[in-house]
């Protein structure tokens, strides 16, 4: 997971200098944002308006990474009791932090998980994003080559196995639809967070499941 996702900084370095950002600035935007959604929707908004335009990139890229928090409610009791673990897991509670967790039910499992892939992506992604700002002319259109691909199918991979019941393939559905017809419509960040209350909506009621299924 870390090596899929951490390898697509690489599209954001080369992306970033495209649009303006010095290679410094775009290695401090990955070192200190460090959530991939919001990197992408804040240098989409500086490439169309440039600096003047910067007020509405940190709205969007805030917007988008508002999902954070919720990751953050959900892995508090999985990081560590003390102040200081949930002080440094703020910057790695990340989508594939969270998901590595999650995919196991041991407690200490799902955190050497959280640990191990929120340490390993950041390590990569920062990596990855200063090559690419610094070889961007002789990469070419890092789109073509199918980066941001890897890194959803690794994220489907460990979203595949928690779809044992009517329940979550419903939730899933229904966001992922949720999700990709409001995106042409609405500004980067909202289709997320409305498709997440869908998800929560339908997870709140047993409306999917067989008769004595417990809700996932």
């Amino acid at each position: 997971m870390s090596v899929a996702t951490g390898a697509y900084g690489v599209s954001f370095g080369a992306l970033a200098v495209t649009a303006g950002l010095d290679v410094w600035q775009t290695c401090v935007l990955s070192l200190v944002m460090f959530t991939g959604g919001s990197q992408f929707a804040f240098i989409g908004v500086i490439a169309s308006g440039g600096l003047a335009a910067a007020p509405s990139a940190i709205a969007s890229a805030a917007l988008l990474g508002v999902r954070n928090v919720a990751y953050a409610v959900r892995m508090n009791p999985v990081v560590g009791l003390s102040w200081r673990h949930r002080l440094a897991a703020a910057q790695f509670t990340i989508d594939e932090s969270t998901a590595v967790a999650l995919a196991h039910t041991d407690l200490r499992a799902r955190r050497i998980g959280f640990w191990v892939t929120g340490l390993g992506t950041y390590l990569i992604w920062n990596v990855a994003t200063l090559g690419g700002a610094l070889l961007g002319d002789v990469l070419g259109d890092v789109r073509a080559y199918g980066l941001d691909a890897a890194a959803a199918a690794a994220f489907l991979a460990l979203l595949w196995p928690r779809l044992r019941s009517r329940q979550a393939v419903a939730a899933g559905t229904a966001a992922a639809v949720a999700a990709a017809s409001l995106t042409p419509w609405l500004v980067p960040g909202m289709p997320v967070l409305i498709a997440a209350l869908v998800a929560i909506l339908i997870g709140s009621f047993n409306w999917h499941s067989a008769r004595g299924e417990e809700p996932q």
